[in-house]
């Protein structure tokens, strides 16, 4: 099992979101996050001058897969959210050892 943690534009959520149930990927966790990479922030006009916003808001997806859904999961997250411009974020994975469905007491792939 993996564990997949995509930090992506906000108003890629949703196309994501559709795109992975489409895959039968249903269960993922979204939270709203901010950050910065090689980007570096924004700079803004205002009355005084410029300055710059140094975090810019991000959603950060994060969803469980099996080892055999990995490269689909990978590939539908890159190509929904993918603008081809700097922020399009990031995708990271990350190894699980073990899942448990509080509810019914699942253990491992049944759980996810």
């Amino acid at each position: 099992m993996k564990k997949i943690e995509a930090i992506i534009r906000q108003e890629k959520l949703e196309p994501v979101r559709a795109a992975l149930e489409g895959i039968g990927i249903l269960g993922m966790t979204v939270m709203e996050v901010s950050g910065r990479g090689r980007q570096k922030g924004i700079p803004l006009q205002w009355r005084a001058g410029e300055y710059r916003v140094e975090f810019l808001p991000k959603v950060k997806i994060e969803v469980v897969v099996l080892d055999e859904d990995l490269g689909k999961a990978l590939n539908t997250i890159m190509t929904r959210a993918r603008t081809g411009d700097r922020g399009d974020g990031k995708i990271f994975v990350l190894p699980i050892e073990n899942a448990i469905r509080v509810r019914t007491g699942d253990v491992g792939e049944n759980a996810i």
